[in-house]
């Protein structure tokens, strides 16, 4: 199966929900619409379910135009970040009940069914209520009700938003595996950069009705496109800030001064926006290349296992990411350091000039 769109755009009114967008998707991809909040993930999946018509452009499956064709004329399943079953269906009977509307044989949709809940850990729930179960149960439930259709088509909307952070993470890992296993096309919509990355697969970062990237999830990671795809493949954002290159070295803001690293000595002279990642700012001198930037605390976030500390430097505002969990106090005067062979550099216009190396931005 392959479904390929053509320029698609979408108008309400007149508002521009999509520019003009063409993406090619086949049987057996994973493929991650990265975006923030109202970027355009869910008009995308609505356009690929056939719940909304594209205002301009074509859909094809297969070769063939099923723009204008309903969603009851296509072979998909969609799942959305808020979780809906049947409250007066058993969980046996939720999951079952878009195989007894295409009329497949009782045996087959018993058998069905216990294959899918085993494979989501939910066969000791089948003859309960959805009002018995938790949230993370009932989000299991409605993934199985897309997954035991067996669609050529799979469609997520950010399905795992709603549930606490331990259930995210252990359900990532096991729809991963369940999607890898799978000869459907598989779209998953996420705002969170880490989720992306999780998965795998392909990704579309979408902005504001348009997509900026598409690519390889790893590739696209490390090779932002833009200043923008960078920030929005980065949490946090990327850190951002002005600064000129002279000969072989640049000065960041007004005071922050560098050697050229090897992957920017052929910037011309002149202005750029330089960006490193927050995991790539440290407290702690890692090499003999580090560059010193010294500030004050602004606030320190502890999240699991990791510490966000936000520095302000003169104007400008970083944040560094820590392993471990670190105690500082508002208004304490830190020092945090960057190596330039992880530092982005990005033109006047945005794009991409030069982009640290794969294995230095792994740390090696």
């Amino acid at each position: 199966m392959t479904i390929r769109l053509e320029e698609v755009t979408r108008k309400v009114g007149a508002e521009t929900h999509i520019y003009p967008a063409s993406m090619e998707l086949k049987s057996g991809s994973l493929n991650v619409l990265l975006g923030q909040t109202l970027a355009g993930k869910t008009t995308l999946l609505r356009l690929l379910a056939g719940l909304d018509r594209p205002t301009t452009g074509k859909i094809f499956v297969d070769g063939v135009d099923v723009t204008g064709a309903s969603v009851r004329k296509r072979n998909v399943a969609m799942v959305y970040q808020q979780f809906i079953n049947y409250p007066s269906f058993t969980v046996f009977e939720n999951i079952a009940s878009p195989l007894r509307r295409a009329g497949v044989s009782a045996d087959e949709i018993d058998r069905r069914v216990r294959s899918v809940a085993r494979t989501l850990h939910i066969e000791g729930l089948l003859a309960r209520l959805p009002a018995e179960l938790s949230g993370g149960q009932q989000q299991r439930v409605a993934l199985a009700r897309a997954l035991v259709k067996e669609t050529g088509l799979l469609l997520l909307d950010e399905p795992l938003v709603n549930l606490d952070y331990k259930l995210r993470e252990e359900l990532r890992q096991e729809l991963r595996a369940i999607f890898q296993r799978r000869d459907s096309i598989v779209v998953y919509a996420t705002t969170e950069p880490a989720e992306a990355l999780l998965l795998g697969g392909n990704i579309f970062v979408v902005d504001e009705g348009r997509i900026l990237q598409s690519g390889r999830s790893i590739e696209v990671f490390h090779t932002p496109s833009s200043e923008r795809v960078g920030t929005v493949f980065s949490d946090p954002p990327i850190n951002l800030i002005d600064g000129r290159v002279t000969g072989r070295s640049a000065v960041l803001g007004n005071t922050i001064s560098m050697n050229l690293p090897e992957h920017m000595i052929g910037l011309g002279e002149g202005e750029y926006r330089f960006g490193v990642r927050s995991n790539f700012l440290n407290i702690n001198r890692q090499s003999e290349r580090d560059v010193e930037i010294e500030g004050s605390v602004e606030l320190a976030e502890i999240s699991g296992s990791e510490t966000f500390i936000h520095v302000a430097h003169h104007d400008i505002f970083w944040v560094a990411q820590e392993e471990g969990v670190h105690s500082f106090g508002l208004g304490e005067t830190v020092r945090v350091y960057v190596d330039p062979n992880h530092v982005f550099a990005f033109d006047e216009s945005g794009r991409l000039a030069a982009c640290p190396p794969y294995d230095a931005q792994h740390g090696s």
